[in-house]
């Protein structure tokens, strides 16, 4: 019965602590990437792509995301339609910490291409295909907290 009550306490103890630890990222911090995959405007929206933290995110000086932890993102809007001329933008989804792969939300970015006519941008229209090369940085903005 006493080794029963101890096992109970030593696994509540486990608990709580393992509460504490949890690291919360709060909304609105920066997370920086470089690109793993080649994206472009005319990949479907929905694709996903690979990046990695480009720089250590901490939180009141611990490092939450280590420089180098992969982080994968989406298409949110493309060319690939050809009836909606829209302009390239993504956001990231993921984020891999401990082999667990944590949701994020953040901002839509919109890499830069190249630029566009006058009659292009009053209609709407994107000049050309963006290729978004591997290696680029990127910065995203967390809407959400995301605990770790």
């Amino acid at each position: 019965m006493n080794q029963t009550k101890i096992i109970a306490v030593i696994v509540m103890v486990c608990a709580v602590a393992s509460l504490t630890n949890a690291a919360t990222i709060p909304a609105g911090t920066t997370l920086a990437v470089t690109t793993v995959s080649l994206i472009t405007s005319q990949d479907a929206v929905g694709s996903s792509f690979e990046a990695k933290i480009a720089q250590d995110v901490s939180v009141k000086g611990s490092v939450m995301l280590k420089a180098g932890t992969k982080a994968f993102g989406k298409i949110h809007s493309s060319r690939r339609n050809p009836r909606k001329s829209e302009a390239l933008s993504v956001e990231l989804t993921l984020v891999e910490v401990n082999g667990r792969r944590v949701p994020v939300k953040t901002n839509t970015v919109e890499p830069h291409g190249p630029p566009q006519t006058g009659r292009q941008a009053q209609y709407g229209h994107t000049a050309g295909t963006t290729v978004v090369n591997p290696k680029t940085l990127l910065q995203f903005q967390l809407r959400q907290p995301v605990a770790l």
